[in-house]
């Protein structure tokens, strides 16, 4: 027993401690964070355009909104990651966690879309026709009544999406980016470890994402804790 703990105690000196190895740990974290947040606007400001376009009566974008949802969805992230940066950004020299932001936010753009598009259609089709009577434009009446019960529908599906934007965001080691899991993955090439940098990187991911949970569920109590009143 002993030995094992001294054993684990080891282990974890070589890999966190020595040299300021959890520094690589915190740099992934904050790099997580930024690509997470950035794709989650990018993702939301898409996803709202796109399914606009899938509602509407105009072909176009409607053909539009259908093709882009058909295309992300169909293909893997990683091989939209590196088309992206390799390709689309090969000549523009912006920081690496910003093309990557990019292009998780347009990956996800076509997974909020549909979200959102089934929060609108999940609205009966009366609220429409009475914000019309009451003088309201067509505009008008889906932002100022169908998008916020619409949003509101959503909400815990638009949850789901983030956190699983947020674990999608491992993949930003293809482009040289040092998040959570690349970091994990340099100490274990450097102390010829695999279990504790791959514990601590699941670690870390479960309490970033536990946390992202606990602020969200508080926001969807305060919405239904709206309804009510």
């Amino acid at each position: 027993m002993n030995n094992w703990w001294a054993n684990i105690v080891d282990q974890f000196y070589r890999c966190f401690i020595r040299e300021d190895r959890y520094m690589l740990l915190v740099s992934g974290i904050g790099v997580t964070i930024k690509v997470t947040f950035l794709a989650l606007i990018i993702g939301l400001i898409l996803g709202f355009l796109i399914a606009l376009c899938n509602l509407s009566k105009n072909k176009v974008f409607k053909a539009i909104g259908g093709v882009y949802t058909d295309v992300i969805r169909g293909t893997p992230s990683v091989t939209q990651l590196m088309i992206i940066y390799f390709v689309v950004f090969a000549s523009i020299h912006w920081a690496k966690w910003i093309i990557a932001a990019i292009a998780f936010g347009i990956n996800s753009g076509a997974y909020v879309s549909e979200i959102i598009r089934a929060g609108i259609l999940s609205i009966d089709k009366g609220q429409m026709e009475a914000g019309r009577s009451l003088g309201l434009t067509h505009s008008q009446t889906m932002i100022n009544i169908i998008l916020p019960q619409a949003l509101k529908n959503v909400f815990p599906a638009l949850c789901n999406e983030f956190i699983v934007l947020i674990k999608e965001t491992a993949i930003v080691g293809y482009v040289g980016l040092m998040d959570i899991q690349k970091a994990g993955d340099f100490i274990k090439s450097a102390t010829f470890l695999a279990f504790m940098p791959l514990i601590g990187t699941a670690i870390i991911y479960y309490v970033l994402i536990k946390i992202l949970n606990v602020g969200l569920k508080k926001i969807e109590d305060r919405l239904r804790r709206s309804e009510i009143h």
